[in-house]
């Protein structure tokens, strides 16, 4: 363990404080359990003591959400946690990245911005090019915030149609079994379509434009001969297309549209026979220009902190799993990988 130090934090105004402090304050607790400090507040100062190293991180910490809270931003858990992150990177340099343009307003007024670096990134790759590909696990926003920057360029009138489509992958359970007709058997596959949409619009103005054709929750088989232009549109779930489905998705594209494709590679529910068609779409398309792809990964995760962890020990798992699988040797014999010799 390094000397014990004392380090002073300036805050210019005793209500960004408050805000960094927040409820109980719940949010210093977590930097100082997190990196092993004290942080004792006098006045508009903030005294940190501990490890040199570790109450430098605890400064950088706290001048971030500072400089955050001085913009307006909230801080809550997960802003903390992920700061906390970049600073241990030694990447908190990009805080203030993190306090960028609103993509889109929610029907109740609630500003939809991108919480992470890596969301920053998503947003101004789906901005800049025709064809986006985000893949990331569950919880990083890949598709709330591309329906957000869909609503964001219809209501800019850059796009006349928003369309977002699934495909209807029978998980673990058989759409024929499902009551109804065939769009009250599809609807479950569209559900967090319809609930993104219903933030962004609120219901009755989702219907309106529904009925009107301006926006359209469909199966991916439904868009089979078909020429999109001057749309905005959303492939949802992609790991679980085919490589058919994927080239003739992409095909789609008509004049004066965008497309964004968003999946997890982790989560394919296809027939072990069938390739990913979002697996074989990053293989074949890199490099192309005017498509970007975004890894998104477990730091960009803005759901529960347990989200983050459950994804971590998953990766974990499976590369523990992928290490001990047997190969077999030039004698024919089978031994573990991770065996020498």
């Amino acid at each position: 363990m390094g000397r014990i130090t004392e380090r002073t934090v300036n805050a210019e105004r005793v209500e960004d404080l408050i805000t960094v402090f927040g409820s109980f304050d719940e949010n210093i607790k977590r930097i100082e359990e997190a990196l092993c400090v004290s942080i004792v507040n006098r006045g508009t100062e903030l005294k940190v003591t501990g490890d040199e190293e570790a109450a430098d991180k605890a400064v950088r910490t706290l001048e971030g959400l500072l400089s955050l809270a001085a913009k307006g931003e909230t801080i809550d858990e997960q802003r903390v946690r992920y700061l906390i992150t970049l600073v241990r990177e030694g990447n908190d340099h990009q805080v203030s990245q993190m306090a960028k343009d609103v993509v889109c307003i929610t029907a109740k007024g609630k500003p939809i911005k991108a919480k992470t670096v890596g969301q920053q990134n998503y947003m101004k790759a789906i901005g800049k090019n025709t064809v986006t590909i985000g893949v990331g696990p569950a919880g990083t926003g890949k598709t709330y915030l591309a329906v957000a920057a869909a609503v964001a360029a219809f209501r800019e009138r850059t796009v006349n149609r928003i369309v977002l489509t699934r495909p209807a992958v029978e998980a673990g359970e058989r759409l024929g079994f499902l009551p109804g007709d065939l769009q009250n058997k599809v609807d479950p596959y569209l559900r967090p379509l319809y609930d993104a949409l219903y933030d962004m619009l609120g219901p009755e103005t989702f219907q309106k434009y529904q009925e009107r054709g301006s926006i359209e929750v469909a199966p991916l088989a439904y868009m089979r001969g078909r020429t999109l232009d001057d749309s905005f549109i959303i492939l949802d779930e992609a790991q679980n297309t085919t490589r058919e489905q994927m080239k003739m998705f992409l095909t789609r594209l008509g004049f004066g549209s965008k497309i964004v494709i968003t999946g997890d590679v982790t989560q394919i529910d296809l027939p072990g026979d069938k390739v990913s068609g979002l697996k074989d779409a990053l293989r074949v398309l890199e490099g192309v220009k005017d498509i970007a792809i975004c890894r998104l990964t477990s730091a960009d995760v803005v759901r529960h902190a347990l989200v983050q962890e459950i994804i971590n020990a998953y990766e974990r798992a499976d590369k523990k799993q992928e290490n001990e699988k047997p190969v077999r040797t030039f004698q024919g014999r089978y031994k573990r990988k991770n065996e020498h010799g």
